[in-house]
């Protein structure tokens, strides 16, 4: 069975309780427990709250030629080393969606730029958890 690395940044382990109003009620556990349900994949879901954690695991991915679904969290407007660690995934043909659970266009004006997405394969943004399963389903598509 084909694994996807679920990878997510800073302040996500707080799902549930942070700001509900934008992040809905959902916690990692439903989170990981609605992508299990919804394919075959051998989903590995983790979250840190540390860069130099998040840009292991895009090596990680590169060694294991793993598809990624990365929310940066934060780090999406400014860090330059996971946008490079992104850049070594997507350069070894891997896919590398970039997911957000809120659309951080339509939130505070420093979230409206993204060092990532440029080089992501995509980006999916505004859906809550489902921007999440529509990565999945992307790459569901693209691997098979």
């Amino acid at each position: 069975m084909p694994r996807v690395l679920v990878l997510n940044g800073p302040n996500l382990n707080r799902l549930g309780t942070r700001e509900p109003d934008v992040y809905g009620n959902g916690t990692l556990g439903d989170l990981e427990s609605a992508l299990t349900e919804a394919t075959d994949f051998d989903v590995d879901l983790r979250q840190t709250n540390s860069e130099a954690e998040l840009i292991g695991w895009l090596h990680e991915a590169i060694d294991s030629r793993a598809p990624v679904i990365l929310n940066p969290a934060a780090f999406t407007h400014y860090s330059y080393a996971l946008r490079d660690a992104a850049t070594l995934v997507t350069g070894a043909g891997l896919i590398l969606v970039e997911v957000h659970i809120s659309n951080p266009h339509a939130r505070e004006e420093f979230r409206h730029n993204s060092v990532i997405s440029a080089v992501a394969t995509g980006v999916i943004a505004g859906f809550g958890f489902d921007s999440y399963l529509l990565a999945l389903e992307l790459i569901r598509r693209r691997v098979q």
